[in-house]
């Protein structure tokens, strides 16, 4: 009776691994089918530039420096505050980058690009109650670093 009952158990394990889908194909080449609709060609159509943050860029060794990025409450403000680091003798200036929900695109360079940055300076920008993406850019040495980029978003209590 053992015997006759093994093979019958073996087939029923093939069966439930096969009504479960664990021999569909793996190779890269497999593409599922998507059907797309046709879109809008409306001139109202508005697209969202608050893409998701992007890889950053590291600073070489000995030129970090170190900035806090924050969205403050109730004025929706983003700021940027410098304060230095082991790179500040190399950097030259800092631009922010503000992507606000509703599509607008704010940039500002620390210290309008007058003069270095010191250690203490500030960029503030009127930020919107939505989700805001903020870009840092370090030029040191003569070569620009996205040091920063994330979506703020304003935390309720």
């Amino acid at each position: 009776m053992n015997a006759a009952l093994i093979p019958l158990v073996i087939a029923g394990l093939v069966l439930c691994a096969l009504s479960a889908g664990c021999t569909s194909p793996t190779e890269a080449g497999f593409i599922d089918q998507v059907t797309l609709s046709p879109t809008p060609t409306s001139s109202a159509v508005t697209t969202m530039t608050t893409a998701l943050p992007e890889p950053l860029a590291t600073l070489p060794a000995g030129q970090e420096v170190d900035i806090q990025v924050t969205k403050e409450r109730p004025d929706y403000t983003l700021h940027l505050i410098y304060n230095g680091g082991k790179g500040e003798i190399t950097v030259q200036q800092i631009l922010m980058r503000a992507t606000l929900s509703d599509g607008t695109v704010t940039e500002q360079y620390l210290n309008n690009n007058e003069r270095k940055p010191r250690r203490g300076d500030e960029i503030v920008i009127k930020g919107s109650r939505g989700s805001d993406r903020v870009e840092v850019f370090v030029t040191s040495g003569g070569q620009m670093y996205k040091v920063f980029d994330d979506v703020l978003v304003t935390h309720t209590l």
